[in-house]
């Protein structure tokens, strides 16, 4: 089972219930085309955070932990490293989410709000797995991993609605 708790700091988000909702759905995909079975009959128990900010926060945490000082659309916090393919801890960590960033994004790619922010939660649950794309044979893997999963939920590729090129975590 994996606990997912929400932190709304910032309005203009949709409600929690909402939310959470999205990111069950995501989480769940993800760790299901990854192998690890089912969320409900999960052997581990383990618990990650998704805080729902905006612009100015996020490029804060940017700078700080990343020497970028401008906004990006998620970034991830994995609580200890967890190698690819690997089962995770008790703590996977924290996904934090701009909303300007993501609405900028979904409407410049003419994609569903929802749509493009279950992609970035897919795209952050990565990241504390232990999967980053730093070089194009890792990019290669997670933007597979992201589309499957994208599959899954029945959301287009995201990859091919836009070749347009923005910086995730």
């Amino acid at each position: 089972m994996i606990d997912i708790d929400i932190l709304i700091e910032t309005e203009g988000w949709p409600d929690e219930a909402a939310l959470r909702r999205l990111a069950e759905r995501a989480v769940s995909a993800a760790w299901q085309e990854l192998g690890f079975g089912s969320l409900e009959n999960a052997e581990v128990e383990t618990e990650l955070s998704i805080v729902f900010t905006d612009d100015a926060s996020i490029r804060q945490l940017n700078a700080e932990w990343r020497g970028k000082d401008k906004p990006t659309n998620v970034l991830s916090f994995p609580a200890f490293p967890v190698k690819a393919g690997e089962c995770p801890g008790p703590m996977l960590g924290d996904i934090v989410i701009a909303r300007e960033t993501v609405e900028r994004e979904a409407a410049l790619e003419m994609k569903p709000f929802d749509h493009h922010l279950t992609h970035l939660m897919v795209h952050g649950f990565l990241h504390l797995l232990g999967y980053d794309h730093e070089d194009d044979e890792e990019a290669e893997e997670m933007e597979g991993w992201e589309r499957r999963i994208l599959v899954a939920l029945a959301i287009p590729n995201p990859y091919a609605v836009s070749q347009k090129d923005h910086e995730t975590d």
